[in-house]
């Protein structure tokens, strides 16, 4: 099947493209890496009657250090150039290892960093892991500008704080405190497949060792990024024991995610993995907090 017919515009500025959004509104659709829009539209589950066509912004694609240790990663930027970045090696392991995880390689060459993140596809990975990482959003009108954090981006299933007539523009990834690791765990019945469960795991350490604070987001777990609020909590101050790492999986899988259930798997076997990946997460990154 192929899409009904639309109008086209290639605008070749932020300004230019916020202008077409403005006039059209809800008819509108902007186009990133089209690696979601298309497939949607081709299958007639979206049925814009305008297409605004980012492609030719250059202006949008970049990967930034900022002066306060943070990176800026602009919204067209494709998630190819985001994996083999030293940048983001550097300043960003855990979204370096998330990228692998993501599609395919030939996705990967066309999708956009934030594409995936305006789509707001609750089983997506970079949705989950900008959430664990405090990221903050940029958000453009002719009006201005508006920052937006992560956590307050993502309002339910393939629903963010985005109007009609704004643009997700830059992603800012702040630094890690000293003595932090990740980790992001996830199972697919095949590789490249939707995960069924997923978590990222931040863990920061203090001197002695004990947890400082830890960060639990989910994906496939929700209509959205779910994260484990009061699971984090009860590590933090705490040496980080197997006791204490079963505990907050345990947590986590069994009263703050809320897994369907689909041809896939029960929402019973959800919770089971992810209570066996929280601990494989919340593992390896304090195998990397204490620098192993």
């Amino acid at each position: 099947m192929k899409p009904p017919p639309f109008e086209y515009y290639a605008p070749t500025t932020v300004e230019e493209a916020l202008v077409h959004l403005a006039e059209h509104g809800y008819d509108a659709k902007p186009l990133a890496g089209g690696q979601s829009l298309i497939p949607m539209m081709n299958f007639r589950l979206a049925q814009p009657a305008v297409i605004v066509d980012l492609n030719n912004i250059e202006g949008l694609s970049f990967i930034r250090p900022e002066d306060d240790g943070s990176l800026a990663v602009g919204a067209m930027t494709r998630h190819q150039m985001v994996e083999k970045s030293e940048l983001i090696v550097e300043k960003a392991p855990l979204v370096h290892e998330t990228m692998p995880q993501i599609a395919t390689s030939q996705i990967r060459s066309r999708g956009t960093f934030g594409g995936s993140l305006a789509h707001a596809d609750p089983s997506a990975e970079l949705v989950c892991v900008s959430v664990a990482l405090d990221g903050e959003f940029k958000i453009a009108n002719q009006s201005g500008e508006r920052w937006v954090p992560a956590k307050d981006f993502f309002l339910g299933l393939f629903t963010s704080v985005l109007e009609p007539e704004e643009l997700l523009v830059e992603i800012k990834l702040p630094p890690f405190p000293e003595r932090t690791g990740w980790s992001l765990k996830e199972i697919a019945r095949r590789p490249h497949d939707f995960c069924l469960i997923g978590v990222a795991a931040v863990l920061t350490l203090d001197e002695n060792n004990k947890c400082q604070g830890a960060k639990l987001v989910y994906l496939s777990a929700g209509d959205g990024p779910v994260e484990a609020t009061q699971a984090a909590e009860l590590l933090k101050g705490q040496d980080m024991t197997d006791e204490a790492i079963r505990a907050a999986a345990e947590k986590a899988s069994a009263e703050e995610i809320d897994p369907s259930s689909d041809i896939h798997a029960t929402a019973e076997f959800r919770r089971h993995l992810a209570n066996v990946l929280t601990r494989r997460a919340l593992k390896e990154a304090l195998d990397r907090a204490k620098g192993n």
